[in-house]
């Protein structure tokens, strides 16, 4: 498949994995993940020559579209890219099929794998499908047991189902789910998604751990005084309402993508870098991970909800006033909390999560504040002395930095912190890639070491049940705190550290 790869430099810096002959079937594919993330995702990795020439895409929903107007659909949503690459968009729509399916209608899933046989003959994908279901939760379960019901997973190792987020609802929910889908396939077949292990900068988190002498020593209870691990958006609920209304901030950012970054950020080394080695040890820490107070858990968690705000200039409207919204909602679009790891690396040192919509800035980070010099020579410029920090920025300028202190200029010994920055953008010529390409390209390798597994699932249920009983059974005891959208969220949310004497870090 000739395509011109968008910079030689970034194909020789990347360790080059062969993907075999396939076809990879998206099932929603008339839905808003397909044509924003998976087809750009996939253009890319052809732009980059990482598809193999016998490829195919097989997009699946319930209109009744035709090949042509797939293509032609996938082509104006990505207009800007087509317009920039017009002869490999061409090259590549080639590979693009469609075929109406209905998951729950037995006819069409046996037309689905009549279809797929003539695109193995068509474009010798040689029977390797990767089936994604981009469809609604609801689904899932009934989603794979229609293709297994088919035969379509019944082998492991030419066929592989990759699952969105959220895979449950809740640790009962999850449960039943990983019984229903491993039912149908076996775990080395599964493969649950969180986008957020694709990016770069989380995986440079493993990188930066075990490849630095330098900070695997230090990097345990004896020197980091806690950790703040924050997912911000600037954005609100915008048009997932029907969405958020059922899942909040708790279950839609949480129990995945801050529980996953805690996990990198937590884990032991493993003994070999394998997807097995490094999952066992991500488990490891979601089991021994706790809220701060099991007993009284409204005490280490804060909720809260944005209401008006913004200028006159710009409004932005509250959450109840968003469309599809109930105007009486209780939904957590801010959830902030303190958490445990009761093992001999992190006991007694607090790990903060927080996550919201409609805050002054976009942004992922794990900050790991060190424990301050244990006698203080110098007179700190500021007034008091600053801990050493450690910030690993995940997005959305993808790189780290270093808090330390240096001398202040003049003629006395005073000390005053200054910054040291690494950034992806400008040691390596161009930004990374977006998280959706790394991790389809590793689906269709086979390769799960950057997605979860049934138990680490499974316990960051567990982790968050008390929350969400209390959600469920006594809302009164966990409350939803306002804050002003463009704002930092509630005060409560302050005083969760104010309590310990610390701030949050404010970017």
């Amino acid at each position: 498949m000739p395509a011109t790869p968008t910079n030689p430099l970034r194909v020789g810096l990347r360790q080059e994995r062969v993907i075999s002959p396939q076809c990879l079937v998206i099932f929603g594919a008339s839905g808003d993940l397909t044509h924003r993330k998976l087809i750009p995702a996939l253009f890319e990795l052809f732009r980059q020559r990482r598809l193999p020439s016998e490829f195919a895409v097989l997009g699946c929903a319930r209109r009744p579209w035709s090949d042509e107007e797939f293509r032609q659909r996938m082509e104006e949503a990505l207009a800007e890219e087509v317009k920039q690459h017009k002869s490999a968009w061409q090259q590549f729509a080639s590979c693009l099929f469609y075929e109406p399916v209905d998951l729950q209608s037995d006819d069409d899933v046996v037309r689905l794998g009549t279809r797929l046989e003539a695109i193995d003959r068509l474009k010798a994908t040689r029977s390797n499908r990767t089936f994604y279901l981009s469809v609604s939760p609801a689904f899932y379960g009934s989603g794979s047991r229609a293709l297994a019901k088919a035969g379509l997973l019944a082998d492991p190792s030419r066929s592989r189902l990759v699952i969105e987020k959220p895979f449950g609802t809740d640790y009962s929910s999850a449960q039943q789910l990983n019984r229903v889908v491993l039912g149908c396939g076996q775990e080395q077949q599964i493969f649950r998604i969180d986008h957020y292990l694709g990016k770069e900068t989380v995986q440079n988190i493993l990188v930066l751990r075990f490849a630095n002498a330098i900070f695997e020593p230090i990097w345990n209870r004896n020197y980091i005084a806690n950790v703040q691990i924050t997912a911000a958006e600037t954005v609100g609920v915008e048009e997932r309402a029907g969405y958020y209304e059922t899942s909040g901030a708790l279950r839609d950012m949480v129990q995945n993508h801050l529980t996953q970054m805690l996990a990198l950020t937590a884990m032991e080394a493993p003994g070999h870098f394998d997807p097995e080695s490094m999952r066992n040890e991500k488990a490891k820490v979601l089991q021994a991970a706790r809220l701060a107070n099991e007993v009284e858990p409204w005490k280490c968690c804060v909720r809260g909800q944005y209401s008006r705000g913004g200028s006159h200039a710009k409004p932005m409207p509250g959450y109840r006033e968003e469309p599809g919204v109930n105007p009486n909602s209780t939904t957590e679009t801010y959830v902030a909390m303190k958490l445990f790891i009761d093992n001999w690396r992190w006991q007694g040192v607090p790990f903060y999560l927080r996550t919201g919509k409609r805050l002054p800035k976009r942004l992922s980070e794990v900050v790991l504040t060190f424990r301050k010099a244990p006698v203080q020579l110098f007179d700190a410029a500021g007034g008091s002395p600053t801990a050493n920090q450690l910030v690993l920025r995940i997005q959305p300028d993808e790189g780290a930095g270093f808090v330390f202190d240096v001398k202040a200029p003049g003629s006395g010994m005073r000390s005053r912190p200054v910054d040291m920055h690494f950034s992806y953008d400008e040691s390596f010529g161009e930004p990374s890639d977006e998280g959706y390409v790394r991790l389809l390209a590793d689906a269709m390798l086979g390769d799960p070491t950057l997605f979860t597994r049934s138990d680490e699932v499974e316990a960051a249920w567990r982790l968050y049940t008390p929350l969400l009983e209390l959600i469920e059974d006594a809302p009164s005891q966990l409350p939803v705190h306002n804050y002003e959208a463009g704002t930092w969220g509630p005060s409560a949310a302050d005083n969760l550290l104010a309590d310990d004497g610390l701030m949050w870090r404010r970017p």
